[in-house]
């Protein structure tokens, strides 16, 4: 799938286009740099029946055709919901930070894991940071998500990136330690969803830099297509 991505600058220069082929995506899962934070999220998800993971991380491999950069996706049903994790990508060897949302079908993960993250697209920002750029504070970083509840926008999500891997740890795990490969792009794990998960027809997403004040974001909303038998 190619990606375009605008990527911001940190020195007043303007912005840098970045065309990106993903061939390989990657759902980096049970991404939480310690137990008590990867415990909580297992059983968020337990409340609504999806198995305990065999180990943590756990690297899920989804078809690339999955991911987009639209601001509309479709879903069967209405049991599907978004996670803000952010999205590592290298080009010429260098590597890049961007925003991507881990769609999954909840209703499917109670059977299976992998196939409710597949069934869903993967939805990506267009805009994108150097990760050599913000690498020195990443733990700083913010990442939330805002959904849509009676008309009026509700805080999801919210923490900062020093209760998960860094991205370098996560891409070690996948690689044996190699370098990401050109065309892989990875999302690197996400926080808890504040009042539990809960699906919305709109998912807001963002990356805060609280140093240089500023943000990567996205957002999408999600059509509903009928159930049938």
């Amino acid at each position: 799938m190619k990606a375009v991505f605008q990527v911001q600058p940190v020195d007043g220069r303007e912005l840098q286009q970045l065309e990106v082929d993903i061939r390989n995506l990657v759902v980096a899962g049970w991404a939480g740099r310690d137990m008590a934070a990867i415990e909580h999220h297992i059983e968020e998800l337990a409340a609504i029946g999806v198995p305990r993971p065999s180990s943590v991380p756990l690297y899920y491999r989804i078809a690339d055709n999955q991911l987009t950069q639209a601001d509309r996706i479709q879903v069967v049903g209405d049991a599907s919901s978004g996670e803000i994790e952010t999205f590592v990508f290298a080009v010429d060897g260098e590597l890049y930070v961007g925003i991507a949302s881990d769609h999954t079908d909840r209703k499917l993960e109670a059977h299976s894991v992998a196939l409710s993250k597949q069934v869903c697209a993967k939805p990506v920002g267009t805009t994108a940071w150097r990760l050599a750029d913000v690498a020195e504070y990443w733990d700083e970083l913010v990442i939330r998500s805002i959904i849509v509840e009676n008309g009026a926008e509700v805080l999801y999500q919210e923490g900062t990136l020093d209760s998960l891997r860094t991205p370098q740890e996560l891409i070690a795990g996948y690689t044996n330690g190699t370098a990401l490969p050109d065309g892989t792009g990875m999302t690197c794990g996400t926080v808890g969803a504040i009042g539990g998960i809960r699906a919305s027809t709109t998912f807001i997403m963002e990356l805060y830099d609280p140093r240089r004040q500023r943000s990567l974001r996205h957002r999408y909303e999600v059509e509903i297509l009928p159930e049938v038998a």
